[in-house]
C-alpha cells in the first residue's frame, strides 16, 4: 500500500528558465549517513514524494527539483539531493544557483555585502557558491565546481539513421556526451526542439549500452547523465548555444550549469581554452551562465580543472500540496 502523503510545501525558482522546486517542508526525517547514502536511502523508500512532485498534475516532464537535508562534509552550510523526471543526479549548476541566493534570502547564512559564500554538499561533493548581495538583497550567483575532467576525446559511435557521429565524454559533477549538433544535420533556430531530443537520446542510449565510464571518487558517479549537443563554438567572441537532454530524455532550459563545467573541462584538455578566460554559453530559450577555469587540479589518474559558472536565479511562487486518499492520478503520471 502506497504510504499517505503528508502536506508538501516548497518554493519554486528558475534559473535561466530551468525549473528548480525547492522542498520547504513535508519530508520525514532522512537518516544520517554520506551524501550518497542519504541519495540511496530517498530513492530506495520515498521516491513516491519525487514523483507527487516533479510529475503530473503538480508538475510535468521537465520539471526539477531540491531536496535539502542535514549536511556530513565540515564547512558546508546546506546539503542537497537533486531530483527529476528519472531520479537524483549527483550535480546540478542551475539549482546551486537557485539555491545560493535561496540560501541567503532565508538567513540559512548570513548576508554579507558584496560577496557571500554558500558551501554546497551536493552528492558530487562540496560545491562553493558565491552570491553577490546589495543593500541587504542577494543577486547573481557563481559557483566553484568539484573536479572536472575530460574523460574521453575524438570518440565516434555508428547511429541508426545519423551515421557515424564524433563525440567527447567529459565529467562536470556528472558525465556527459558532448557532440556537435550539425553532425546530426541540426541547426538551433531552424529545427525543432524534438528533434535535437531525439539525436541526443540516441547517443546517451548507445553510449549508455557501450561505453563503460569510471570515477576516481565513488562508483555512484560513474554514469552518463545526458547528452550536450552544441554549435560548435567555444564561446569566445560570441555565445555558444548549446542544449542537454538529461535523465529521461529530459530538456534543460538553461545552458545548464554542470554542462558548462563538462564543456570546460573538455575545452581545456583540448587546449582550447585558458585559465581566467571567461566564455559565455547560451540555452535554446536564450538565457546565458558565463564560464571560466579557475584552476588546474587532480581527480585520480586524470588531469582536472575547477570551472566557475554563473548565472541568475528568480523566485517564481510558493505552493502547498495534499494528496486525497482515492486520487490514483494524483500520485504522479507523466505524458511522454
Amino acid at each position: 500500500m502506497t504510504a499517505p502523503m503528508p502536506k508538501l510545501t516548497v518554493v519554486d525558482m528558475h534559473t535561466g528558465g530551468e525549473p528548480v522546486r525547492i522542498v520547504t517542508g513535508g519530508y520525514p526525517p532522512i537518516p544520517s549517513g554520506t551524501i550518497l547514502e542519504k541519495r540511496a536511502w530517498v530513492r530506495e523508500n520515498l521516491d513516491h514524494l519525487r514523483r507527487l512532485l516533479m510529475f503530473e498534475p503538480r508538475g510535468h516532464y521537465d520539471m526539477y527539483g531540491a531536496l535539502l537535508v542535514e549536511p556530513t562534509l565540515t564547512g558546508a552550510d546546506l546539503a542537497v539531493l537533486f531530483m527529476h523526471n528519472e531520479g537524483y543526479s549527483t550535480m546540478c549548476g542551475h539549482a546551486v544557483i537557485a539555491l545560493g541566493r535561496y540560501a541567503v534570502d532565508r538567513g540559512i547564512v548570513p548576508a554579507v555585502e558584496p560577496l557571500t559564500t554558500v558551501n554546497i554538499e551536493a552528492p558530487c561533493g562540496l560545491v562553493v557558491a558565491s552570491v553577490e548581495v546589495k543593500d541587504g538583497k542577494a543577486g547573481a550567483v557563481s559557483f566553484e565546481s568539484v573536479p572536472a575532467f575530460l574523460f574521453a576525446r575524438d570518440r565516434t559511435a555508428d547511429l541508426p539513421g545519423y551515421g557515424t557521429v564524433g563525440f567527447d565524454m567529459a565529467y562536470g559533477g556528472a558525465f556527459y556526451a558532448l557532440a556537435d549538433c550539425r553532425q546530426f544535420g541540426l541547426e538551433f533556430g531552424r529545427d525543432r526542439v524534438r528533434d535535437f531530443v531525439d539525436a541526443a537520446t540516441a547517443l546517451t542510449e548507445k553510449l549508455k549500452a557501450e561505453f563503460p565510464l569510471s570515477h576516481p571518487d565513488h562508483a555512484d558517479l560513474a554514469f552518463l547523465y545526458g547528452t550536450i549537443l552544441t554549435d560548435g563554438g567555444d564561446g569566445s567572441g560570441r555565445p555558444t548555444k548549446n542544449v542537454c537532454v538529461f535523465a529521461e530524455a529530459e530538456v534543460d532550459r538553461s545552458p545548464t550549469g554542470s554542462g558548462v563545467t563538462a564543456r570546460l573541462a573538455a575545452m581545456h584538455g583540448r587546449g582550447e581554452i585558458g585559465i581566467g578566460e571567461t566564455r559565455t554559453f547560451e540555452s535554446i530559450v536564450g538565457s546565458r551562465f558565463t564560464g571560466a577555469v579557475v584552476r588546474t587540479t587532480q581527480a585520480g589518474e586524470h588531469q582536472a580543472i575547477v570551472a566557475r559558472v554563473g548565472g541568475r536565479a528568480f523566485y517564481s511562487g510558493t505552493a502547498e500540496f495534499t494528496l486525497e486518499e482515492d486520487d490514483d492520478l494524483g500520485r504522479g503520471f507523466l505524458l511522454k
